[in-house]
């Protein structure tokens, strides 16, 4: 299904440079990948980084990196006069609510800070970008992407930070997008499995972190799973899709003439819909089965 998306717009025709396209969190991975496949297709790119080496980086021709961390009402308000004082007339064609942070922790050991500060960068963060940047879109009748993930729709073992997030974004889509139809601009969720991006190292990282700071009796609870679970995210991410393939899926999703609601990117997508029809203790039971060929083989104990 993704395939024929990204044929089909490898074909697609050079556009005019007479619209912008934001994308958050372009620093690195599917961000970085679609400011670049926007900017192919001839669009202007306001493309959000946090450091001044990854502008650099990033920076070519139709893109225009800007330091944007989505937490900073500051660089909000920014982007917001950027996109309304554009010295070309240029109008928003999309924003890409992209930036995003990872974490693989159980509910119980993962600290409260940590939730909070996940939240505002994978949710309300996308809210407050939105917010400012809904009035130019209503005008241009343009179009709001929401990264979301697989993760969004099954949330796994230790995926409760992480997924609580994207299942939040989800929701809010589904509300924004019957807010917008009316007015003319498309609300798209993207899904995507595994990926080959940086998210998901930084997220492995992150659950090891948790874990050297456990207590004895919290080691014996989730010790084995913590394991079984960087296991097998380190190997989807290994076997994933790359980053350029799922920026054709958005790059279709922000200029086909009839937009989906939801685009899904990578095996784990397609299999979605099958498990949404199962009852959740078969869901449950599935999951455990996949996920125990990742624990820890148990060791003997000495003679």
């Amino acid at each position: 299904m993704n395939e024929t998306y990204e044929r089909q717009d490898m074909n697609m025709p050079r556009l005019d440079t007479n619209e912008l396209v934001v994308i958050t969190g372009a620093s690195s991975g599917i961000g970085a990948a679609t400011a670049r496949e926007m900017a192919r297709r001839g669009f202007h790119v306001l493309a959000g980084v946090r450091r001044e080496e990854d502008a650099a980086a990033l920076r070519d021709q139709n893109i225009e990196p800007l330091i944007l961390d989505i937490t900073n009402k500051d660089h909000v308000q920014a982007l917001t006069d950027r996109v309304q004082n554009d010295p070309a007339g240029r109008v928003l064609r999309a924003l890409v609510n992209n930036a995003a942070i990872g974490a693989n922790a159980p509910v119980e050991v993962f600290p409260l800070e940590a939730w909070r500060q996940l939240f505002e960068v994978n949710y309300f963060g996308h809210i407050a970008v939105t917010q400012k940047l809904l009035p130019a879109l209503i005008r241009s009748k343009g179009r709001v992407v929401n990264i979301s993930s697989v993760g969004g729709t099954i949330a796994m073992a230790t995926y409760g930070p992480y997924g609580g997030a994207k299942f939040a974004l989800e929701a809010l889509s589904d509300s924004l997008r019957r807010e917008m139809l009316p007015l003319g601009v498309d609300v798209i969720v993207i899904e995507p499995g595994a990926i080959k991006t940086k998210i998901s190292s930084r997220a492995i990282a992150t659950a090891n972190k948790v874990a050297a700071t456990m207590t004895l009796e919290q080691r014996k609870r989730y010790g084995d799973l913590i394991h079984a679970v960087t296991a097998q995210a380190a190997e989807a991410n290994e076997n994933g899709l790359t980053a350029d393939a799922a920026a054709h899926v958005i790059a279709s999703a922000i200029t086909v003439r009839k937009p989906r609601t939801r685009y899904g990117i990578g095996r784990e997508a397609s299999m979605i819909g099958i498990v949404r029809m199962l009852p959740d203790r078969v869901v449950d039971r599935i999951l455990a089965f996949v996920l125990r060929r990742y624990m820890p083989k148990p060791t003997r104990s000495a003679q």
